[in-house]
């Protein structure tokens, strides 16, 4: 229910079912129950024109223009169809076609898809200031999770990285999936912990490593089902792999409610676990090859049981940041040029970092673009 409804109808009796007595207005009621309709009102343009006028001087007769508004430089389009746009085509992955045909059937407006990617690039700028904030958190934090995602840029295979910290979360698009990205982004700067997958371009940005335990135990699973020789072979060592997993999520999920004495000696005993595990013979090369990928990534484990409520034992958080990444290369195929791709990871580090204290992403966009809607009209977005 509304606490603040835009109208209300009482609907009162006008005589009593018992004895057909007139019920007058006078007479005092009480609220015995509320119901209420919600819909849209029509969305039309709000066209404002600024018109120049010239008067004559009755003194002198010269003939004096007015001054050139505000208004009338720059763009003929506001800020908040600016922000309906950017909301539009970057977190509802609408194609230019498709965001052409949304803003007309909506809204009554015919842009050209040329007249749109010049808005489009024009909101864009608004959004550095707020990236830059988000990197420079991103080059102070102790922990730092990061994951790549492939998409297309101008038809050629291209690459967007997410990096992410409690407080900050920084997208970049890249030709490259190589190192050279994250020394970039870091610009010298080491962190305690880095949490990824075991790919080489993301091993040895910090001083620590945990590795997703996800991705492990979907290989683990992977060498127990992909193919029939475990089953023939009798091979136990995946499915003690996976059980020693499961062991690992369970005691990260209450890692805050343990005594460090208490986490180092369940580390301990872990590791001389998983040891056992690794140190097992095994006839079965899918085993072997599983035990030496493990086995390299032995001592990005455990990671997380020396840094209670601080570092995940999953790389889950980057997934979900980049799955917007992902749907957009579904729907849209590829970015036409590098800078949509480029200005997609600008408007998406701040809003998406913004997010982080429960903004919502149109009022995050809103505020960027015009930040006179902050009071105004930040409750309606």
């Amino acid at each position: 229910m509304s606490d603040e409804p835009d109208a209300v109808v009482d609907h009162r009796p006008h005589r009593c079912s018992c004895c057909g007595s007139d019920l007058h207005a006078a007479l005092s009621a009480e609220i015995v129950g509320v119901s209420e309709r919600i819909d849209l009102l029509e969305v039309a343009p709000a066209v404002t024109q600024h018109r120049r006028l010239a008067v004559h001087c009755p003194t002198c007769e010269v003939r004096v223009v007015g001054p050139v508004p505000e208004a009338a430089r720059g763009t003929p389009f506001g800020p908040r169809l600016h922000a309906v746009a950017t909301y539009l085509k970057t977190f509802q992955a609408l194609s230019y076609e498709r965001l052409q045909a949304a803003l007309s059937d909506l809204f009554g407006l015919t842009l050209s898809q040329g007249g749109l990617m010049n808005l489009l690039r024009r909101a864009q700028g608004r959004f550095r200031c707020g990236r830059e904030v988000a990197v420079s958190a991103l080059r102070r934090a102790t922990v730092v999770a990061s994951d790549v995602a492939g998409v297309r840029i101008e038809g050629s295979k291209a690459f967007h990285w997410v990096f992410h910290t409690a407080d900050a979360v920084v997208h970049t698009a890249s030709r490259t999936r190589g190192a050279i990205v994250v020394r970039e982004m870091m610009d010298g700067h080491r962190p305690a912990v880095w949490i990824s997958d075991r790919y080489t371009a993301r091993q040895g940005h910090a001083s620590t490593h945990q590795t997703c335990l996800a991705h492990l135990a979907h290989l683990a699973h992977l060498a127990r089902d992909v193919a029939y020789v475990v089953e023939v072979s009798d091979d136990p060592v995946p499915w003690r792999l996976q059980l020693w997993l499961q062991s690992v999520f369970a005691l990260a999920e209450r890692v805050t409610d343990l005594a460090t004495s208490t986490l180092a000696a369940k580390r301990r005993t872990l590791d001389r676990q998983l040891g056992t595990i690794l140190a097992t013979p095994s006839g079965c090369d899918r085993t072997r090859a599983l035990q030496a990928k493990i086995r390299r990534a032995r001592y990005q484990l455990l990671v997380v049981l020396a840094h209670p409520g601080t570092v995940e034992s999953t790389n889950s958080g980057s997934e979900q940041q980049l799955r917007p990444a992902e749907l957009q290369r579904e729907v849209t195929s590829s970015y036409r040029a590098i800078w949509a791709a480029e200005g997609d990871a600008v408007i998406r580090t701040m809003v998406d970092t913004i997010r982080l204290t429960g903004s919502s992403p149109f009022r995050s966009i809103l505020k960027t673009i015009d930040p006179c809607t902050q009071s105004s009209q930040g409750a309606g977005n």
